[in-house]
């Protein structure tokens, strides 16, 4: 081999890949890669890899953070005082709006609500799906769409770990930084509620099906008398009269 090419091998490619998204990596921002977003946005010095696929979407700002409201308003004049279990109820109200509106495109693995007050990060949800082409499905229907008077702006995150995302001093309820962190203050949910949320989203789902099977029977040419046909619309009518009902109607539930 000659002195004058370089030696190739793993090692190079090895410390690249160790350092990637690290603070010793000098090209790719470490917060964008963990966090998903970024306080220089555009202007920040390191590159912001920006996925063309991934199992997690963002939904930008689309919380309405309390403190953030009331910030907003006093601006423009008007009063608005943050309302502790008030504001609670609302943001779980939120939290199932999301969670049902979502699930829709299938099975979610995490949906996380930032309680972070920075601009980069005010108001910001994640949602991680199970597979990839839900989260795809999502991001196209979704973008563009308005939820309680905002504009919806969804793009697909790098952030698929949130314990890296997390600010563990918040978990821990030992933050100095407050609301203006960089990394995420995941607003808590109970666990009850989303077990709830989960077992509603599944019988809705089982239902659809149950509802599209027979739907599909019923338009198939099956070869059967007209008298047969007659009996089997017969039975589903009367099973219809029963009380069946499609459709979900939200519940209340425990939220302590």
């Amino acid at each position: 081999m000659s002195r004058g090419l370089p030696r190739l091998g793993g090692g190079g490619a090895m410390h690249l890949a160790r350092i990637h998204g690290t603070e010793e990596d000098k090209v790719n921002c470490p917060f964008y890669f963990k966090i998903g977003c970024c306080r220089h946005g555009d202007k920040c010095s390191r590159k912001h890899d920006r996925p063309a696929f991934s199992p997690t979407i963002l939904i930008k700002h689309i919380f309405r953070h309390p403190e953030r409201e009331a910030e907003l308003r006093s601006l423009i004049g008007q009063q608005y005082k943050p309302d502790g279990r008030g504001d609670v109820d609302a943001f779980l109200d939120f939290y199932e709006d999301m969670y049902e509106e979502l699930s829709k495109f299938g099975r979610l693995d995490q949906l996380v609500v930032c309680d972070n007050l920075g601009d980069h990060m005010v108001g910001h949800v994640y949602a991680k799906f199970c597979d990839e082409e839900d989260a795809a499905d999502a991001l196209q229907v979704m973008n563009g769409r308005y939820y309680d008077e905002k504009l919806m702006e969804v793009e697909y995150s790098p952030v698929t770990d949130f314990r890296e995302a997390r600010c563990r001093d918040f978990d821990e309820g030992s933050c100095c930084r407050g609301g203006y962190c960089n990394f995420m203050h995941v607003k808590p949910v109970p666990i009850i509620m989303i077990q709830d949320l989960e077992d509603e989203v599944n019988e809705w789902k089982k239902r659809d099906n149950e509802m599209r099977k027979r739907r599909q029977r019923e338009r198939s040419p099956s070869g059967s008398s007209d008298e047969g046909r007659r009996r089997s619309n017969h039975g589903r009518r009367s099973k219809d009269r029963g009380g069946s009902r499609h459709g979900r109607s939200r519940r209340s539930r425990s939220r302590s």
